[in-house]
């Protein structure tokens, strides 16, 4: 049984039937990470291979991330079949990727219910509920018997993307209830469904909303799926969790990317040629690179108090990366705690008034620390800071003090800066947190310095 690119390339190559044959037995998903590696040409030569519903459940799997690619290198007829028998949102996925004249060939074969469930979908971000919806859903009338429904459910069930959850709709055609197959099964068959299981307003989602939030919902309620509703309460789709956990994995990979510096990437490492690469991070270095000039614009303005006190520039990455740290902390929890919708843009004030405590108890606990370490290298002689060597132990403590608690109070508040100005919070990577911070803690560090050692070493 293959289980890499060159073992399917060897098997398509040696004996097209053998391929089919073997490939039979394997998981879709494990197929498409083995084609994910291989040229598109090849995994197009293999796609042809398989058995049509294998193909299928391959091409509807999340992991063939160059779907587009294979389609462009398949013939028009075969790619059109394998696009109808796909699930409706990994269609509008593949839609999103292709070439303007590839999308039109395609888009002018499909049947006219595929056509119109991808114009649908194409309406809405990538990122929304309706970007990542799909249109399969089972629906039945409020009058319908258990009976009646679960007839229903054998007849259609092999073209829904999921049966466990029922949705049902009034006459005007507005959800009014949400059942599950399991309270079907254990019902009276001749109850009407809309009297099955409680009766408390369905959860739903509108179109627009954003897949992070999409997901906060599934998980707060533990849904296997979320309806998508007009204004007007109709059904234009559902999210299942499997969807909302793509979607996370994605926008997961996109916040670590930013949180390096960098843009995210929208595609797999080894996929990106070498000129988006360096597009995607040339910018944010050159912009981190600009800023951190500041820091030296500083340095020079205090090259006079340098000259004076030597000392002063031994302990300068000390106190300044100290600051990146705090504020690095505090950045990273505050835009996780957004993204799980556990504070809002109005609680800012109320995460100010927590960062200041605890920024001055860090401070201080690191203030303590580069006291002691100073004052305990005097004594045994590894270092001789001086006849100030008190007053320089203290100017490194109190500065450790400022520092951190401004790193920590412009840590948490950029992301809501961020989101207040329309901007994605992890756009408030670590190391403009740290560039932001350095520039102020020199700042700090030498203002602190001159009212401590004013009339001694300055």
């Amino acid at each position: 049984m293959p289980n890499t690119a060159p073992e399917l390339l060897y098997l398509l190559h040696g004996d097209p039937a053998e391929l089919a044959e073997t490939l039979a037995g394997m998981r879709a998903a494990d197929i498409a990470e083995s084609l994910r590696n291989l040229p598109s040409a090849g995994a197009a030569k293999v796609m042809a291979a398989l058995p049509f519903d294998l193909a299928v459940q391959v091409f509807d799997e999340p992991e063939l991330e160059h779907r587009y690619e294979i389609v462009q290198r398949m013939e028009t007829d075969a790619a059109t079949a394998l696009v109808e028998a796909m699930s409706a949102d990994q269609q509008a996925d593949l839609f999103r990727e292709l070439r303007p004249v590839d999308r039109e060939r395609l888009l002018g074969k499909l049947d006219e219910q595929s056509r119109r469930a991808l114009t649908l979908l194409l309406r809405y971000r990538a990122e929304s509920a309706g970007g990542i919806m799909t249109t399969e859903v089972l629906t039945v009338s409020q009058d319908w018997t258990v009976e009646r429904t679960l007839s229903h459910i054998r007849e259609v069930a092999h073209g829904k993307e999921t049966v466990y959850v029922i949705y049902v709709l009034d006459d005007s055609q507005h959800l009014v209830h949400v059942v599950s197959l399991r309270q079907l099964i254990v019902a009276d068959p001749s109850t009407t469904v809309r009297e099955v299981g409680d009766r408390r307003r369905p959860v739903t989602v509108s179109p627009d909303t954003d897949r992070e939030e999409v997901a906060r919902v599934i998980a707060k309620y533990n849904l296997l799926a979320v309806p998508v509703v007009d204004e007007e309460r109709r059904v234009l789709g559902i999210v299942t969790v499997d969807d909302v956990i793509d979607a996370i994995v994605r926008e997961q990979t996109e916040d670590v990317q930013k949180f390096g510096g960098m843009e995210a990437l929208g595609a797999p490492y080894m996929d990106i040629s070498l000129g988006r690469m360096i597009g995607k991070r040339a910018p944010w270095l050159c912009a981190l690179f600009l800023s951190e000039m500041l820091t030296a614009t500083a340095m020079q303005r205090f090259q006079s108090e340098i000259d004076k006190a030597t000392l002063l520039a031994m302990f300068i990455p000390l106190v300044m990366s100290s600051g990146g740290n705090s504020g690095s902390q505090a950045t990273s929890l505050i835009i996780r705690a957004l993204a799980l919708g556990e504070i809002k843009l109005r609680d800012w004030w109320r995460i100010a008034v927590r960062e200041l405590p605890t920024g001055l108890t860090l401070g201080g606990i690191l203030g303590v620390i580069g006291f002691v370490r100073i004052m305990v290298w005097q004594q045994l002689g590894f270092f001789d800071y001086g006849v100030h060597h008190v007053l320089v132990a203290l100017t490194v403590g109190c500065s450790l003090v400022g520092i951190v608690t401004f790193g920590s109070l412009a840590g948490s508040m950029l992301p809501f800066v961020l989101r207040r100005l329309g901007f994605d919070p992890a756009s408030a990577s670590a190391p403009f947190v740290a560039t932001l911070v350095d520039v102020t803690g020199l700042v700090i560090y030498f203002s602190v310095a001159w009212v401590i050692l004013h009339g001694t070493l300055l």
